[in-house]
C-alpha cells in the first residue's frame, strides 16, 4: 500500500532524515516550539553566538585607558600648591607666616635673622599641629604612641610647610634683590594675603560658582588679609 510504503521508508530512513522530517512537522506548532525542537526525547537549543577571538579580547584588555584632559598651567600650579590631601594645612601655613611677618617686621638685626625666625616658626607649628592631632586621636581611641603613627601625622601635616613656603619664597627673593627688611617683610605679607584671595577664587571656580558667589569668596579671603594688616598696624 502507498501509505505503508511511505511509513516504512520513513522508518527505514537514517536518523538525520527522521530529524529533518520531525523539524518540518513542528514548524507549524506554537511559538513555544519554534526555538526549541524535541527529537528522541532530547532538546536542541539554538546555537549561541560565537565568542570573540582570544586575540581580540587580549587586545582590548591591553589597550591603554583614554588619557585625561590636559590641565592648563593655572590648574597645575594650583594643584601643586593646594594638594588634594589636607589642603587646609596650606592655608594654615600661609596665615601663620603672614601674621608672623606682620608682627615682627623690622624687629630683627638682619634679614637672615628674620628669615630663620620665620622658618623655625613654620617648622614648630608643623610639628606641634601634627602632634596635637595625633594626641587627640590617641586619647579618643585609646591607642599607643608609635613611630609609624607619628610619621603619618607629620606627613599628613606637611602641607603646612608648603603653605608657609609661599611668603617665605617672596621673603628670600626680596633678600636676594637687596630690599630692606621692612620692604621684604611687607612684600611677603602681601603675598600671603593675595594667595588667600586666590585660593578662595580657586575654590569657587572648582565649585562652578556664579559671579556673585566668586565675589563673596574673594571678600572672605580679603577679610583674612585685612586681619593680618590690622595686626601689623596695631603692633607698629
Amino acid at each position: 500500500m502507498p501509505g505503508a510504503t511511505r511509513s516504512g521508508s520513513i522508518s527505514a530512513a537514517s536518523p538525520r532524515a527522521r530529524a529533518s522530517a520531525s523539524l518540518r512537522f513542528r514548524r507549524g506548532t506554537p511559538s513555544a516550539y519554534r526555538h526549541r525542537a524535541v527529537l528522541d526525547n532530547r532538546s536542541i537549543d539554538p546555537p549561541a553566538a560565537p565568542d570573540r577571538p582570544p586575540q581580540q579580547h587580549a587586545a582590548e584588555l591591553a589597550a591603554p585607558a583614554p588619557a585625561p584632559a590636559a590641565e592648563g598651567l593655572p590648574e597645575r600650579l594650583a594643584r601643586w600648591v593646594v594638594p588634594d590631601v589636607n589642603p587646609a594645612g596650606v592655608v594654615y601655613g600661609i596665615i601663620l607666616i603672614g601674621a608672623l611677618l606682620a608682627a615682627e617686621s623690622g624687629e630683627h638685626d638682619s634679614f637672615l635673622d628674620m628669615f630663620i625666625s620665620a622658618v623655625i616658626a613654620a617648622a614648630l607649628y608643623w610639628v606641634a599641629h601634627a602632634y596635637a592631632e595625633l594626641l587627640g586621636e590617641r586619647v579618643t581611641a585609646g591607642e599607643r604612641l608609635t613611630a609609624a603613627g607619628l610619621g603619618r601625622a607629620l606627613v599628613h601635616d606637611w602641607t603646612i610647610v608648603r603653605g608657609a613656603a609661599v611668603p617665605l619664597a617672596v621673603l628670600a627673593i626680596s633678600w636676594a634683590a637687596g630690599a630692606s627688611q621692612q620692604t621684604g617683610a611687607t612684600a611677603a605679607m602681601w603675598s600671603a594675603i593675595a594667595t588667600l584671595v586666590a585660593f578662595e577664587l580657586i575654590a569657587g571656580l572648582r565649585a562652578h560658582s556664579s559671579g556673585r558667589e566668586l565675589a563673596l569668596n574673594a571678600g572672605v579671603g580679603a577679610s583674612m588679609g585685612i586681619a593680618i594688616l590690622a595686626l601689623k598696624i596695631v603692633l607698629r
